[in-house]
């Protein structure tokens, strides 16, 4: 994801002889046991250090509504970067987003709240889209000035609407709305507390299992419920539809997609609409759902990360909704259980680097092996000689682990080829 200033897209570099196929993407198969053993090395990690909490069923509950703004986030640039577009200016939409669920939200209801939470996420992604697309101003300029507009403008807008009369009344002030009532949540009866009884029991894997599921099934939110509908749809929109291709196309090679008839700037602005609405959505779950209100700075920089979880998932929703589920479940263990759980992680760390080390070794890369090695060694003489991590590092688990595992990451991204780049109808001719 890289802002250009060239209108179309580079020449592909010359096949080089002998080199190596890429590989292709994993199957389902090589992806359940990928899940199978991730979850047996929690598992064991639970068990020798005593971390109880690491797969309770609070812990995945809390994880899972963490990771739904992070989420929603993700998909809203895979939308928009899937056209061509990049929306680094997702956090401002999701700061629109917020403030419009609020602000109507407390007045009316909560879903007329959601209503406009997305509708001023559209806002900002059509002044994103005016700008990149019909003016041709550089993607990263215009997604940063999106992010100063949306937080200036909701700031100035918290102090005219909130600060006094009814709303300051009822608990509003210059930085959050009065309070909006709850949208609900479902819990499955019976088959959460059932799970809930075998995960006290603390059994190897089983307990876990029942653990996650417990969480996946106990308190879910309706928009939880939404977003993965959305999940499905928009992987089932852009890869199973024409209008899917049509747009993918824009993203990949508009010049071509000009010639057999598709209206490029069309689908790039219905992209960049859909990917503000989607970060608006991010936005509104933190209004209505997190906090019940709107609180200024509440999207603590949710859109970045979840930018950081599309890149992680290779612009692809399947592979961006475990990212995101990976950052919300760290964001979980600072936030509930502090230094002692995630001193448990550094055991875990240890034994995933000894076997990227391993890898590395066995694929013949001895610099990042040693590498890896020392790293993980420096990390076990910590472990060992440590109770708990510095409350310190504990905060900045969410933001060390984004940056672990992008840069783990990094050699398997496929981005969009013209993602970035500027497009004016007729070009190609």
């Amino acid at each position: 994801m890289t802002a250009t200033t060239t209108d179309t897209p580079p020449p592909a570099a010359p096949a080089v002889s002998g080199a190596k196929k890429a590989r292709g993407r994993l199957s389902t198969g090589q992806t359940l046991m990928i899940v199978v053993g991730a979850l047996f090395l929690v598992s064991a990690v639970r068990v020798i250090t005593g971390a109880d909490q690491l797969t309770s069923g609070g812990q995945i509950s809390a994880a899972l509504g963490l990771a739904v703004p992070i989420g929603l986030a993700a998909l809203a640039g895979l939308w928009s970067e899937r056209a061509g577009v990049v929306n680094i200016g997702l956090e401002g939409m999701m700061i629109l987003g917020t403030f419009g669920a609020g602000w109507l939200g407390w007045q009316t209801s909560p879903w007329l709240g959601l209503v406009c939470g997305i509708g001023f996420g559209v806002l900002g992604g059509l002044i994103h889209a005016v700008a990149t697309i019909t003016f041709g101003v550089d993607h990263i300029v215009s997604g940063v000035a999106v992010n100063l507009l949306a937080l200036g403008a909701t700031q100035y807008l918290a102090k005219l609407f909130f600060a006094d009369g009814e709303p300051a009344a009822k608990g509003g002030n210059p930085k959050q709305s009065p309070p909006a009532e709850s949208l609900g949540d479902v819990t499955i009866p019976g088959l959460s507390s059932g799970l809930h009884s075998i995960e006290q029991h603390h059994w190897f894997l089983v307990s876990d299992l029942a653990g996650i599921l417990g969480g996946l099934v106990t308190n879910v939110s309706v928009i939880t419920i939404l977003a993965v509908l959305l999940f499905v749809g928009s992987w089932w929109v852009l890869w199973r539809t024409s209008f899917g291709l049509r747009l993918r196309s824009c993203g990949e090679n508009p010049v071509a997609a000009e010639s057999l008839g598709v209206n490029v700037y069309a689908h790039k602005y219905a992209a960049v609409a859909i990917s503000g609405g989607l970060a608006g959505l991010g936005g509104a779950f933190l209004a209505l759902v997190t906090s019940h209100s709107y609180l200024e700075g509440q999207t603590g920089g949710r859109g970045y990360i979840g930018l950081a979880a599309m890149i992680f998932g290779n612009w692809r929703p399947g592979g961006l909704a475990m990212g995101a589920g990976l950052f919300g479940f760290s964001d979980a263990l600072q936030l509930r259980n502090g230094g002692e759980t995630v001193h448990a992680l550094l055991l875990l760390l240890v034994v995933l680097l000894a076997l990227l080390a391993g890898w590395k070794a066995y694929r013949k890369a001895m610099i990042q092996a040693t590498i890896s090695a020392v790293i993980a060694v420096v990390v076990l003489v910590w472990y060992l000689l440590t109770d708990e991590v510095p409350g310190d590092f504990v905060g900045a688990t969410p933001y060390v682990v984004t940056l672990l595992v992008l840069s783990l990451s990094a050699q398997r991204l496929r981005m969009p080829k013209a993602d970035g780049m500027r497009y004016r109808k007729g070009q190609g001719k």
